[in-house]
């Protein structure tokens, strides 16, 4: 296969999906070492693991959906409407979901990874920042799409979800769960 077929098929929506699962492997191996190396520097087994797992859990979970939205598109040119829900309303379930599965694995593993993002408001906005950035670049590099403020919605909305199912999971900078770091904080009046 000449390289140019083979850009040609990495730069399709089945490419960059087949790519994706052929690389669960390497993410495997990429996510075993790091956590490896910590366990060797004293770390516990679980918190290695958790750590390594939510650092490529997060590339792996968010480039691939990022590829796929900033693949050229067939609007015949790039179109940009600002007007919430016009475009939410036209959209099919597959559009809806693949939305809202955007920034999921930004949102459900940020917080794990990094103790910062432990809170709904920081993971909205990281998810919505993350989608004004994607939907600007659509626009930017005429990919023949619409960047459109229902897909920020959309993905905002995901990167929440995603967080809310993983907030078990979280810690705080003191190793309580945030619901419990929220019980044992005084309240200053």
């Amino acid at each position: 296969m000449r390289l140019e077929g083979w850009h040609g098929w990495v730069g399709t929506f089945t490419g960059v999906v087949l790519l994706t699962v052929a690389a669960l492997p390497l993410a495997a191996l990429v996510a075993w070492a790091p956590a490896r190396r910590r366990r060797l520097a004293g770390a516990r087994a679980s918190a290695a693991w958790r750590r390594s797992v939510a650092e490529v859990g997060i590339v792996y979970g968010t480039v691939p959906p990022v590829r796929l939205i900033l693949l050229p598109g067939d609007e015949g040119r790039a179109v940009v409407n600002l007007v919430p829900l016009r475009d939410l309303l036209t959209m099919d379930a597959g559009q809806i979901v693949g939305n809202l599965l955007v920034f999921a694995a930004l949102g459900s593993l940020g917080p794990l990874r990094f103790t910062a993002l432990a809170s709904l408001r920081r993971v909205l906005a990281l998810g919505a920042g993350c989608s004004v950035l994607v939907e600007t670049a659509q626009y930017v590099l005429h990919l023949d799409r619409v960047s459109s403020v229902d897909d920020v919605l959309l993905n905002t909305a995901g990167a929440g979800l995603a967080a809310l199912g993983s907030r078990r999971w979280w810690h705080t900078g003191s190793g309580v769960p945030p619901a419990e770091a929220e019980e044992r904080t005084p309240s200053v009046n």
